[in-house]
């Protein structure tokens, strides 16, 4: 096997870039235009490769198994993402091609043969995005209830996958949530100690969980100086660790050549035509069971959970979506996912726009 080339999450770009909920209806929207992503296979594997050939660094799927009910019933469909992330690996050269995993749902010694699995079939490019899950509904498909802890079982999970990948012996582990006797699992991964983690955390449990686990750390805010102090609360928390851990965010985007039909879209999908029933549900699961989020922003943003599940809304001309990301990166964050109403037909043109402006302004540099 060939030498495993550099990580792309460690890779040569100030400010990196990520395509994520490709994989999943709707993706973060939740609206009834009739152009709203479909996630249809052809269309997710073409969207994964115009995402590699314009240099971004990874691909992130969103884990759901029932939707937010609503006309659209919105990510009811949806990929699983081990086997996403397998299949898209050997479809891919380049690009980082994550899978998002529930902790409650998925076994640690499945999940680490499954992430070794992908290393190898991408050649180091694999990472895994620890959930530590929130959503009573999707837990009680599985028979599963919320535990009170559902951090302490994260690091419990983590630290068994760790080990797997450590030990060159069989070993037994004894914990509040596990119990193992004889664990074992070959082959090693490509990436040494293991794959590249992350994880999305706003709480301070979620944070010192992040600050274990976790190589980058995806976060929101509601204006972007607000930032600058959940940067600043995580390299403090990653430090006392003995650790580094980078700070991204997530956003959700409409880029038009005037600010005035960016505006004017972005109102017709999110208000005109959003799915209130299914924005109720899921902002009503959201507020009371995940911490994800500014307890403000259920309250002044409600377009931002119909636009991308109370991501930032990057709305403009590329010049004023850059300048914000300019500024993303000036108050510390390492990088951030877009999502789009329709990833295939968006992609190429904030890509072709946007993307020059961040390298004039030295955050990326191909």
């Amino acid at each position: 096997m060939s030498k495993a080339p550099v990580h792309p999450m460690h890779g040569p770009n100030r400010f990196k870039l990520g395509v994520f909920s490709a994989n999943s209806d709707g993706g973060l929207t939740l609206t009834k235009v009739p152009e709203r992503w479909t996630a249809t296979w052809p269309d997710v594997l073409a969207t994964v490769r115009m995402a590699e050939h314009y240099g971004y660094e990874f691909f992130l799927p969103i884990a759901r198994w029932r939707g937010f009910g609503g006309e659209t019933d919105s990510r009811e469909w949806s990929f699983e993402t081990f086997t996403f992330a397998a299949a898209l690996a050997t479809a891919t050269e380049k690009i980082a091609i994550f899978s998002t995993v529930h902790v409650p749902m998925v076994h640690p010694v499945f999940a680490a043969k499954a992430l070794t699995t992908i290393d190898h079939a991408s050649n180091g490019r694999a990472g895994l995005n620890i959930v530590c899950g929130w959503n009573p509904e999707e837990f009680q498909m599985f028979g599963l209830t919320v535990v009170e802890e559902r951090y302490a079982q994260g690091l419990e999970w983590f630290e068994i996958i760790s080990k797997i990948y450590a030990s060159d012996k069989p070993f037994d582990y004894e914990g509040k949530y596990y119990s193992l006797k004889q664990v074992r699992g070959l082959p090693k991964p490509v990436q040494q100690p293991r794959p590249v983690t992350l994880n999305a955390a706003f709480s301070p449990p979620g944070r010192a969980f992040a600050a274990k686990a976790a190589d980058f750390l995806f976060t929101t805010f509601v204006e972007i100086e607000d930032g600058r102090s959940h940067v600043e609360d995580m390299t403090a928390r990653a430090a006392k660790e003995g650790r580094e851990v980078g700070v991204f965010t997530t956003c959700h985007v409409v880029c038009r050549p005037t600010q005035q039909e960016a505006d004017a879209y972005y109102e017709h999908y999110t208000n005109t035509m959003g799915d209130h029933v299914a924005i109720d549900h899921y902002m009503g699961l959201k507020s009371k069971n995940s911490g994800s989020h500014d307890p403000e922003a259920y309250r002044l943003h409600r377009r931002r959970f119909a636009g991308g599940a109370g991501s930032y809304a990057l709305v403009g001309t590329p010049r004023k979506i850059a300048d914000d990301l300019i500024r993303m990166a000036e108050v510390g964050f390492a990088g951030t996912t877009v999502s789009f109403v329709n990833f295939r037909e968006e992609l190429p043109y904030f890509s072709e726009t946007v993307l020059p402006l961040l390298r004039q302004a030295g955050l990326r540099v191909c």
